[in-house]
């Protein structure tokens, strides 16, 4: 997937108007969409084309649980134009974003959802008010965060890594633990694959981090508290922990921008951000989440 052309106006357009009516005008699907069923799903491309042969495959994957649902409403309300017009005003032509849902497998209904890729507007916005926000999640401190990164690791192609050996980017909210083991039970349950053993969420990671460079972004200091050192074990350095939800897509911004060496400074990151919309309020707010991954990506160059 990934066809067609990205439009700023068109994108504006589609949010006109939605900032203050309720989420369930906006989310109004009331169980996992057929489309988003990840069941007997082979791949999920994305590809170059005429209208974009650079492409660089992007993916946020939403936690949709109860306490956060927040995000996925900012980013179809009013945020997600902002991610587009700073990698649009930076030189990043091609990008093709794919949305996910991830819940519980516990608990829910609708663990995983899974959209396409894609590169316009419209079936941007079309995948991620698709995501059925089921509000649920478990009580044990876990959420099938591993779950949505088999997936990635096994069930996408990506021409930026066939062709270019570049990898993808995965941008995955929440504010729990990962289950430290993701058993073949579920993945057949969820997905339908068929494996002989459980797999540990290291190993799950390790596999991802061949074609995907995985962040993990916490939305505020309170949630960090509980899960960020569980996430760092893992990830490292590429664990945002945000002030508050509203950041997201400028952190996820600032985070192309520095990986994919389109700034040279912390200065730098912040005029792009800031000429995109992100307040004088806010640009402390940002740089604080972005300084410590800015260090490492800058002084490894």
């Amino acid at each position: 997937m990934g066809y067609g052309n990205y439009s700023q106006a068109a994108h504006d357009a589609l949010l006109k108007g939605r900032t203050n009516i309720p989420v369930q005008q906006v989310f109004k699907q009331s169980q996992c969409h057929p489309l988003m069923n990840p069941h007997g799903v082979k791949l999920r491309e994305s590809r170059d084309g005429s209208d974009h042969p650079q492409s660089i495959s992007i993916v946020f994957a939403l936690d949709v649980t109860g306490s956060m649902g927040d995000i996925p409403k900012l980013l179809a309300t009013k945020q997600l134009p902002v991610f587009m017009k700073v990698l649009m005003g930076c030189a990043i032509p091609d990008p093709q974003l794919m949305f996910m849902a991830v819940g519980d497998a516990y608990s829910d209904s609708s663990p995983l959802q899974v959209g396409q890729f894609e590169s316009t507007a419209e079936l941007m916005d079309q995948w991620l008010t698709w995501s059925y926000l089921e509000g649920g999640g478990g009580g044990s401190g876990e959420e099938s965060y591993e779950l949505g990164m088999y997936f990635l690791a096994a069930h996408t192609e990506m021409d930026c890594m066939v062709k270019r050996k570049k990898r993808g980017y995965l941008f995955m909210t929440g504010d729990e633990f990962p289950y430290a083991v993701l058993p073949k039970n579920v993945i057949e349950s969820v997905i339908g694959d068929r494996l002989d053993e459980d797999l540990k969420v290291e190993e799950i990671v390790a596999e991802l981090q061949k074609s995907y460079n995985p962040f993990f972004i916490i939305p505020d200091y309170a949630r960090a508290n509980r899960c960020e050192r569980r996430w760092r074990d893992l990830l490292g350095d590429n664990v945002l922990v945000m002030d508050a939800p509203e950041d997201v897509c400028f952190v996820a911004a600032g985070v192309m921008l520095l990986s994919e060496g389109r700034v040279k400074n912390m200065d730098e990151v912040v005029k792009f951000l800031s000429d995109a919309g992100m307040t004088k309020e806010r640009t402390p707010k940002v740089v604080a989440t972005l300084k410590p991954y800015a260090e490492v990506v800058l002084n490894l160059r």
